[in-house]
């Protein structure tokens, strides 16, 4: 079980930021959806959070900055965000689920999950990308996406043990 996410991430930079937002803003345009102070706020902080958010993370933070935003509201926000592309949901085999901004041009990455203190470190790998596409294209497989997570200890909760 995970106790708590400590993180390494790949991160987004300006531009990519940029474009995310500018995605979200033309999804609600379309969608007929305003834009609440409420909403920016909880936009605006998980932009700037940690990568990997739980629903509560997100809400504590906001919290923080308004006490009147209740659960349903960073929920259905994190929701909006993951339906226009802005963010992704993950699930890490503890029933959590946690999100992180999606960016087109950011790299695909993979994460290395420790399911003694909750530590999530995000990486590239680019033979594991070459193989995975070696073994598609043996099968006659054309992937459109794919998720690569490994279970395991990280070096601090291995040093704990011994």
């Amino acid at each position: 079980m995970v106790a708590s996410v400590r993180e390494e991430a790949v991160t987004l930079d300006r531009a990519a930021v940029d474009r995310l937002r500018a995605r979200l803003q033309a999804y609600m345009a379309k969608k007929g959806l305003r834009s609440t102070a409420q909403r920016r706020l909880i936009v605006d902080t998980f932009f700037e959070g940690a990568s990997h958010m739980t629903i509560e993370d997100l809400l504590t933070e906001v919290r923080a900055r308004d006490k009147g935003i209740g659960y349903a509201t960073v929920y259905r926000t994190l929701k909006l965000l993951a339906e226009c592309g802005v963010a992704s949901e993950r699930r890490f085999g503890d029933g959590l689920s946690r999100y992180e901004l999606a960016d087109d041009a950011k790299a695909h990455h993979d994460h290395l999950i420790c399911s003694s203190c909750g530590t999530i470190v995000e990486f590239e790998e680019p033979r594991i990308e070459a193989l995975q596409e070696d073994v598609a294209r043996r099968y006659g497989f054309h992937v459109i996406s794919h998720k690569h997570e490994m279970y395991g200890t990280c070096a601090d909760c291995q040093k704990k043990v011994s």
